[in-house]
């Protein structure tokens, strides 16, 4: 992980110094990958990885993991000043239409770790929840890009909120924790999420179109919250009770 890392992180962090990023993105791009690689050595640490590789589909996820992190690094200064008003003559930012390249660039690489790790039989706990829960990461991420952006309000980070939300309220309600059988309609949605949310940031779409299309993936992503909720709950009233020990 470590020379994945110096290969992404140090030419795109040179680059952007080269531009005129300050030292804030390169701190925020630092933290966010940091924290991330701690995680990822944590999960390690768990078993949920048996195999002795840390194999292709999970420095897949790793590598989404640096690219995202190259995209945290603009919450420090507001890029979305360098976007185009709207109606106005002249090329489109540069700077904007880059960012929408490497945030469609994370997304894409998504579909790659699920049929690499199938193909290398390296599949494992730790890779699903690695994947997941950059998803979740990445989701947030650009929610927030999006809102400083100025192409949605603050209601855009619902989007980015949810799951933790959803598992926040896991340990008031247990039976909310209890595992969820695989769901192409699941995959779907997170797909449109994420791909509403990159579409937002193209400097050509205006504010109130993206605001619109934010608020449909938003509406979405809650009715499939409330489905698979909706499923935890049926399946929590169909447990057959715990049987009590007499004395």
């Amino acid at each position: 992980m470590g020379a994945l890392a110096a290969i992404v992180l140090l030419p795109a962090l040179a680059a952007a110094w080269a531009r005129g990023f300050g030292p804030g993105f390169v701190v925020l791009a630092l933290l966010w990958c940091g924290a991330g690689t701690l995680l990822v050595w944590r999960g390690l640490g768990t078993g949920a990885h048996p195999h002795a590789r840390f194999g292709p589909a999970n420095r897949v996820s790793y590598l989404r993991l640096l690219l995202a992190g190259l995209l945290a690094g603009l919450l420090a200064g507001p890029w979305g000043a360098d976007r185009p008003v709207a109606g106005a003559a002249g090329a489109v930012s540069t700077l904007a239409w880059g960012v929408v390249a490497l945030a469609t660039l994370t997304a894409v690489l998504d579909a790659l770790d699920g049929a690499l790790a199938r193909r290398s039989g390296l599949a494992s706990a730790f890779g699903a929840r690695f994947d997941m829960e950059t998803d979740a990461a990445y989701t947030l991420l650009l929610c927030l890009l999006v809102w400083q952006a100025g192409q949605a309000g603050p209601w855009v980070l619902a989007a980015g909120l949810m799951r933790y939300a959803f598992v926040a309220a896991a340990r008031f309600w247990p039976w909310l924790a209890a595992p969820l059988a695989p769901s192409r309609r699941r995959q779907a949605v997170c797909v449109v999420q994420i791909t509403s949310l990159v579409c937002c940031l193209a400097p050509v779409l205006p504010p109130a179109m993206a605001s619109t299309l934010a608020a449909g993936s938003l509406a979405l992503l809650g009715a499939s919250f409330a489905i698979d909720v909706q499923a935890l709950a049926q399946a929590r009233t169909l447990r057959p009770p715990t049987p009590r020990l007499e004395n």
